[in-house]
């Protein structure tokens, strides 16, 4: 084979989630023999998710073997599809008879893959597969399919990659849960789809669990979350694993995407595990882990490249493979909570994130500057978001461009960010309690796309004719956020569009920073100049005004920042 003249190659992945990890450094390293030809991977749509964004693939096309592609017929279109992209070669990681087909139908005229299930005569270069008594790991088992192609050396430890904007996604949705980016993470994969053979019994994680979280406040007296992942049909069982837990604990078990397990699992500092996908992934982002192994065989399928914990009780019917155990399932019975335990022990003290990577798990980079101990208060309609009257559904809610980068330097800095609105359309009977709870989540979820949490929300619903004390100008949430987030009034800023934000900011001894972005800047500037109430500085949006907030903070002496 001459390699500079195989141009475009087609990859045909494994199917399950651990064989794709498992895969990966053979998919890397086809990118190095062959570095200027496009790769296109072929594979099911979890794999898809799994390995997007990864440095090697040019393109991915997915195999939906559920709908289009199914059947005869679907197989047919798949190998039309492939022969319009005129493939030079096919490296086929996927064993079965039909990915030897698919490629024989398209056309492609080098086809590369294991003489497995029948399948020589369809492949141009058929690969003999190991001998069963040399043991080699799965990862070596890809691996080794490259050395006809040149492939050399030993196998590396498989790596995945999330993006920032998938970290602070996840940032927020454990925030929610109460678990925050400086808190210890535990996870628990107690369910397997493969079968029920390879699950450990659920009240036993449980247990563990509650050891681990004690020993790790006895030693730290640290904050410690736990998040229970799991597939489509495992949310009971996570759910009564959660129930015996005693801290805070987040169910997410059939309610994320591939996507969001990774980030899920990567912001793990321990993870509890069944021999499942998810425990490749926890290995594949170095997470400290412990694997219950029962039915499989721990010496080609156990996390590879990392220092695991792995359990298991020797039993002369192990590893059978089976997804069910036709016995007493004793290889998992066996396994004790004190056995796990001890495993769990050896990765202890876990490391706390340290500050350089707190803005990392909330998607963004550390910042040069400090803003400690600022507090910026911020309107909501007209500042953060579009101002189109009388917000009623998260639906309508449009944040402004930029707004969440301007706000992630001030997050990044360590300045705390507190909304303050007036919601009169509440006391109008325009909206309900739950539709503006929906439409402040929805505004959480948009900042945290960009790294951004708030440290606070407060509204008034009073209707202007109430008189009560919190409606802007009124310092009512102000004082609120004093008593509840100790809030140090002379290091902080207010910014709005109108002119009650002023008012409030000369109310309660803060810089007051008037924003152009609402739809009646212009008057609010003139009714303030005319009051003899100018504002401390006209910003064109939110990201001058935080140009000028971090100019002015940085070169004010800490001890006053109002002057």
């Amino acid at each position: 084979m001459r390699k500079e003249e195989i141009r475009r190659i087609v990859v045909r992945g494994p199917n399950w989630l651990g064989d794709a990890v498992m895969c990966e450094p053979a998919l890397s390293q086809v990118r190095t023999l062959f570095p200027h030809a496009e790769i296109t991977l072929l594979v099911k749509p979890a794999i898809a998710d799994l390995l997007a964004h990864h440095p090697a693939v040019t393109r991915t096309l997915v195999y939906d073997d559920r709908g289009r592609h199914a059947g005869l017929t679907g197989k047919w279109t798949l190998a039309g599809v492939l022969r319009r992209h005129r493939f030079h070669l096919a490296i086929l990681f996927q064993n079965a008879f039909e990915a030897a087909l698919i490629s024989f139908l398209a056309g492609i005229p080098r086809r590369f893959g294991y003489a497995t299930d029948g399948r020589s005569l369809l492949l141009s270069d058929p690969v003999l597969v190991p001998p069963r008594r040399a043991q080699r790991h799965q990862v070596e088992y890809y691996w080794d399919l490259l050395k006809p192609l040149g492939g050399q050396g030993q196998a590396p430890a498989p790596r995945l990659f999330v993006t920032p904007e998938e970290t602070a996604l996840i940032a927020a949705r454990l925030a929610e849960a109460g678990i925050g980016a400086s808190d210890l993470v535990i996870g628990v994969n107690p369910g397997s789809t493969y079968g029920h053979a390879k699950r450990w019994l659920p009240e036993r994680y449980a247990e563990v669990v509650n050891r681990v979280v004690k020993d790790v406040q006895g030693q730290t007296g640290g904050r410690v979350g736990v998040a229970i992942v799991g597939a489509k049909g495992e949310e009971p069982l996570g759910k009564g694993i959660a129930d015996q837990i005693k801290t805070r604990t987040v169910v997410c078990s059939g309610q994320t995407t591939v996507r969001e397990l990774m980030a899920l699992v990567k912001r793990c500092q321990l993870f509890l595990t069944n021999d499942t996908g998810p425990m490749h992934v926890a290995a594949a982002f170095k997470v400290p882990l412990v694997a219950v192994f029962g039915p499989t065989d721990w010496q080609t399928t156990s996390p590879f490249g990392v220092e695991a914990q792995l359990v298991r009780q020797p039993v002369s019917c192990a590893p059978c493979l089976l997804r069910e155990c036709p016995i007493d399932h004793r290889c998992m019975t066996g396994v004790t909570v004190e056995q796990v335990h001890a495993a769990a022990s050896r990765h202890l003290p876990l490391a706390v994130p340290p500050p350089a990577e707190r803005a990392l798990i909330l998607g963004a980079a550390p910042s040069p500057i400090s803003l400690a101990g600022v507090t910026v208060f911020l309107d909501r309609d007209g500042t953060l978001n579009i101002d189109s009257g009388y917000l009623k559904s998260p639906d309508d809610l449009t944040v402004l461009p930029g707004v969440g980068a301007a706000l992630a330097r001030l997050k990044q800095a360590g300045a705390r960010l507190i909304v303050v609105t007036n919601q009169s359309g509440l006391g109008r009977g325009y909206f309900t309690s739950k539709d503006l709870e929906a439409i402040h989540h929805k505004l959480r979820l948009v900042l945290a796309e960009d790294g951004v949490t708030l440290d606070g929300v407060y509204f008034c619903p009073h209707h202007p004719d109430d008189r009560c004390n919190c409606r802007k100008p009124a310092r009512g949430m102000i004082d609120r956020a004093l008593a509840e987030l100790q809030v140090d009034l002379t290091r902080a800023y207010v910014i709005g569009d109108s002119a009650r934000d002023v008012e409030l900011a000369r109310q309660v001894g803060a810089q007051g920073i008037l924003v152009m972005t609402g739809p009646s800047g212009a008057e609010a500037l003139a009714d303030l100049t005319a009051r003899d109430l100018s504002p401390d500085h006209v910003a064109e949006d939110l990201s001058r005004a935080v140009d000028w907030i971090v100019a002015h903070a940085t070169r004010m002496p800490t001890a006053d920042l109002s002057q």
